[in-house]
């Protein structure tokens, strides 16, 4: 071997290191990107569960109950709308009193009657109206803890903090201890969350009528941009000729799928609720304009699935005597409806994520009622996950995480139902 063999070989086997050590760093690197990312999204994700999982429990008190007629400011044989008006936070009041003989300071009696939610009342007014012989009679009865006192039950507000940075005092600990000594605390299952509509007081908050808004909005979204944007792709791959003008329309709708979500709000505010009148919070609005935002979506992916057909499936068809029309719906399509429900349920899914269009429509007011219909005012998911996030209370910060681990459930259900749907389908 020659000399100058000797130095080729030489410079080619350390070019070859080099260039190996350069793919061995760069698949580090790669390992390394998606180690981060995992571990940004198991973080995000323990951070949210961790804080969400308590509102799924609520923490309930024994309270022994004297219904005394007077207290309740009813006589002994009142009438059924006189119970449903007698004044059940005075029994409340008294009861807890009895129990706690030695608060007598005003201010202790405050802190006293804040042990226990203001919807306790309710509570014990359904009981009354069921069995109206509770009234004289005195008994223990189980009725829902204040977001302050569940706080603290729950191990989430510390002694270790000065009383000034708390809003549960030392005294309401000590009673709250005396209570779960004497075994009058529980857990349990917190229904309210599911059944209940927002409210201003945390313990009393739910999300059914965010998720009856969703659903009502999600529907008519579908009906709208399912439809005309599969017809649309339709015209536009099969029908539609090849110029300018259709050129122009491609460009806009491939311009439309990049504008921000927000722009979307104001012309829904702008066109439908300002210029056509239509209600303000209602599903239908908020409906047509995520409509609207998904469309571009459904019309660029069902496109694709279009072309992806194979052209020996048309020219088939054609050769048998179908007509164009017979030959897309018949043939092309049913090929092409995985790809167009997959497109399509990954647009609804983006659109039950957003809030920002729907703020503009003003979605984000104050809903307790739940909606019956398209028409009523309503909110939806992630625009009362935005008010809770809002609210300085902490017993909301629970319900807000708990409200996103419910969205995130959603989203999760969306899209296994498009990958199951899209295997049927190419099954098929």
């Amino acid at each position: 071997m020659s000399k100058e063999t000797f130095m080729n070989t030489e410079l080619i086997q350390a070019s070859l290191k080099k260039r190996y050590a350069r793919e061995r760093r760069f698949q580090l690197y790669g390992k390394l990107a998606v180690l981060l990312g995992f571990a940004f999204l198991f973080i995000l994700l323990f951070d949210i569960v961790s804080k969400g999982t308590p509102a799924f429990t609520q923490k309930q008190l024994q309270i022994t109950v004297n219904f005394d007629a007077d207290k309740l400011g009813i006589a002994p044989d009142a009438s059924a709308e006189e119970l449903r008006q007698a004044n059940y936070n005075a029994v409340i009041k008294a009861s807890l009193r009895d129990m706690f003989p030695d608060v007598t300071s005003r201010g202790d009696k405050r802190r006293l009657y804040r042990l226990v939610s203001i919807g306790a009342e309710y509570d014990l007014r359904d009981q009354v109206m069921a069995n109206p012989s509770l009234v004289g009679q005195t008994g223990d009865f189980w009725l829902l803890a204040h977001s302050e006192a569940a706080g603290y039950l729950k191990g989430q507000i510390s002694r270790d903090l000065p009383e000034a940075e708390r809003r549960v005092k030392d005294v309401q600990m000590n009673w709250l201890d005396q209570l779960r000594d004497q075994g009058r605390t529980k857990s349990s299952f917190n229904t309210l969350f599911f059944l209940a509509g927002d409210s201003r007081e945390p313990e009393l908050a739910g999300i059914r009528a965010a998720l009856q808004g969703s659903f009502f909005t999600l529907v008519v979204t579908f009906l709208l941009a399912f439809p005309i944007g599969v017809f649309a792709a339709v015209y536009l791959e099969e029908f539609a000729p090849r110029n300018r003008l259709t050129d122009l329309i491609e460009i806009n709708i491939n311009n439309l799928a990049a504008v921000p979500s927000i722009v979307f709000g104001l012309l829904g505010l702008a066109v439908f609720i300002n210029f056509f009148e239509l209600p303000r919070s209602a599903p239908l609005v908020g409906g047509v304009v995520l409509s609207l935002m998904t469309l571009p979506t459904i019309i660029i992916t069902s496109r694709a699935s279009i072309q992806a057909v194979s052209p020996s499936i048309r020219e088939a068809a054609l050769g048998v005597g179908a007509s164009k029309l017979q030959t897309v719906f018949h043939h092309v399509l049913p090929v092409a409806m995985p790809g167009i429900l997959t497109g399509s349920i990954i647009g609804m899914a983006q659109a039950l994520g957003e809030s920002a269009p729907l703020l503009m429509i003003g979605m984000v007011a104050f809903i307790m009622e739940v909606p019956g219909g398209v028409t009523d005012p309503s909110t939806v998911l992630p625009v009362q996950i935005f008010l809770w996030a809002d609210s300085p209370e902490r017993g909301f910060t629970e319900k807000t995480s708990a409200a996103i681990m419910v969205l995130m459930g959603f989203l999760i259900v969306m899209n296994a139902l498009a990958i199951y749907l899209r295997r049927r389908f190419e099954v098929k």
